[in-house]
């Protein structure tokens, strides 16, 4: 069971995305604002994969939920 503090770095290595500070700031930056109507996971720039990553851990209020709600918040400012 992986028990370590999950971070936005974390999430975009688990989203196979690169991760470093400059990278996350540069992938919301070309992805927002995402208009209210679509939800993240849904989202066109996600991959198949990617989005069922996010449909999942918000559905069953995993570990990375809260994380996958801060990148939610991050992208529609």
């Amino acid at each position: 069971m992986d028990t370590s503090k999950h971070t936005l770095t974390t999430l975009f290595e688990q989203l196979g995305l690169a991760s470093d500070k400059d990278s996350i700031e540069e992938f919301v930056s070309r992805h927002s604002p995402l208009p209210r109507e679509i939800a993240l996971q849904d989202a066109p720039f996600w991959s198949e994969s990617q989005s069922h990553f996010l449909e999942e851990g918000l559905e069953e209020d995993s570990d990375w939920a809260e994380l996958i709600d801060e990148l939610d918040a991050m992208l529609r400012h």
